[in-house]
C-alpha cells in the first residue's frame, strides 16, 4: 500500500462538505498527511464552497475533461481522478452513487487503497458500520469496503444498545418499535421540501421501513444471536431542522427511570437535553457544534422517557443529529483504515464535540 496517509473524499454535499472541513481541521491529530476531495461538476453556486475548502488545505480533484472548466472559474485542480485514486489510502464516498462508483472505479484500485467507505443509502456496498456499535467486527485486511449507516439508523442502533440490550444482551429485547419523523430536506437543499406532513409506506413485510432493517443488518454483523424483533414506520415533516424518533421497546429485565438516565449520561455517544423543540436543539448545534453539527448519535429529552409500571416497556422521543453522527462514524472508519490498532484513541481529539448535554 502507499506510504502517505492520504484520504480522498468523493462529493461535497451535506456529508462530504463538513467531512472535508473536519478532516482538514484535525488533520494533524488524526494522523492524516493530505486531504483531497473530488468534485465532478463545476458550478458557480459552489465556487465559494470549493474556495473555502481549498483555503483550509484540501486539494481539489476532478475528472480530466472537467479540469479546464474549473480553471475557467478560477479554481485550480491539484489532481485528476486517476492520480488521486492511486494516491489515496482511504476513499470516503459521500454521494448517492457509492455502489455505482464501486463498480466503475473503486474495484480497480483495491491493490493500492486500504479502505473504501460509503454512506447510508448505499446498501450492499460493504460491511455496515456505526461507531461504538460494532467496532469489534472490523477485520484488518478483510474489510475493504464499509458502509456507514444512515443518521436515523445510528439513532435506532444506539437506542437498542442502551435501552434494549443493556448488559443482558440481545435476548433481553423482545420487541422494538420505532416511528421516524423525518425532516423534509437539509437547509442547504432547494428541493424535495414537502408542504405538509407526508406519510410513508411499509415496503418490508417484517421490518416495515428500511430503518429497522438497516439496524438489524448492522447488528447481524455481530452474530446471528442478534436476530431481534424490530419494526419501523416513517413520515416526513414540513421542517428542515431535525429528525425525531419515537421509540417503544419491551425488555425482559425490569428497569427504572433513574437507571436508564444513568445509561444515557455514561454514554459519550448520546446527549441528554431539557429542551423539547427541534429549533432549540438545532440552534445549539449551529452555535457549538463543528460546522454546526452535533456529533452525538442521539439527543434524548429526559422528560419524554417513560417506563411502564412493571419496568418492562420503555418509551420516549429523541432527536437525530442528522449527518453529525454519520460524520463521526465516517471519520472513525477512515482513521481505522489508517491506524486499525489505535483509531479509537485517535478520534478522541473530537471529544469536545461529543456533548453530554444539549
Amino acid at each position: 500500500m502507499n506510504g502517505s496517509k492520504v484520504v480522498l473524499v468523493v462529493g461535497t454535499g451535506t456529508i462530504g462538505e463538513p467531512l472535508i472541513g473536519l478532516l482538514c481541521a484535525f488533520k494533524a491529530q488524526l494522523g492524516i498527511d493530505e486531504v483531497m476531495f473530488h468534485k465532478r461538476t463545476p458550478l458557480l453556486t459552489d465556487r465559494s464552497k470549493v474556495t473555502d475548502l481549498l483555503s483550509r488545505g484540501a486539494r481539489l480533484v476532478t475528472d480530466k475533461d472537467r479540469v479546464q472548466s474549473f480553471a475557467d472559474m478560477g479554481l485550480r485542480v491539484d489532481a485528476v481522478t486517476e492520480d488521486a485514486m492511486q494516491a489515496a489510502r482511504v476513499v470516503v464516498d459521500c454521494t448517492p452513487s457509492g455502489n455505482k462508483m464501486k463498480e466503475m472505479w473503486y474495484s480497480k484500485y483495491e491493490d493500492t487503497t486500504d479502505l473504501f467507505i460509503a454512506q447510508g443509502s448505499e446498501s450492499g456496498f460493504g460491511k455496515p458500520y456505526a461507531r461504538g456499535i460494532n467496532d469489534e467486527v472490523l477485520e484488518v485486511g478483510k474489510d475493504k469496503y464499509l458502509q456507514v449507516v444512515s443518521c436515523n439508523t445510528h439513532n435506532l442502533s444506539v437506542l437498542i444498545d442502551m435501552f434494549g440490550l443493556g448488559e443482558e444482551g440481545p435476548d433481553n429485547l423482545t420487541e422494538g418499535r420505532f416511528v421516524c419523523m423525518r425532516r423534509s430536506n437539509d437547509i442547504s437543499q432547494d428541493d424535495k421540501f414537502v408542504p405538509s406532513p407526508q406519510t410513508g409506506g411499509h415496503k418490508d413485510a417484517r421490518f416495515g421501513t428500511h430503518h429497522a432493517l438497516d439496524a438489524w443488518r448492522l447488528y447481524q454483523t455481530k452474530g446471528p444471536q442478534y436476530d431481534m424483533n424490530l419494526f419501523s414506520s416513517a413520515l416526513k415533516l414540513n421542517t428542515q431542522l431535525m429528525h425525531i424518533i419515537h421509540y417503544n421497546m419491551k425488555v425482559k429485565k425490569p428497569v427504572t427511570h433513574e437507571e436508564l438516565i444513568q445509561r444515557v449520561v455514561d454514554n459519550d455517544r448520546v446527549a441528554i437535553t431539557h429542551k423539547s423543540t427541534a429549533n432549540s436543539i438545532f440552534s445549539f448545534g449551529r452555535d457549538h457544534g463543528f460546522c454546526g453539527r452535533i456529533l452525538n448519535q442521539s439527543v434524548i429529552p429526559t422528560n419524554t422517557l417513560h417506563i411502564s409500571e412493571d419496568g418492562r416497556s420503555v418509551s420516549g422521543f429523541c432527536f437525530t443529529p442528522q449527518d453529525g453522527n454519520s460524520l463521526l462514524s465516517s471519520v472513525a472508519a477512515a482513521v481505522w483504515g489508517l491506524y486499525p490498532e489505535t483509531y479509537d484513541k485517535i478520534v478522541q481529539c473530537l471529544r469536545p464535540y461529543f456533548f453530554q448535554e444539549v
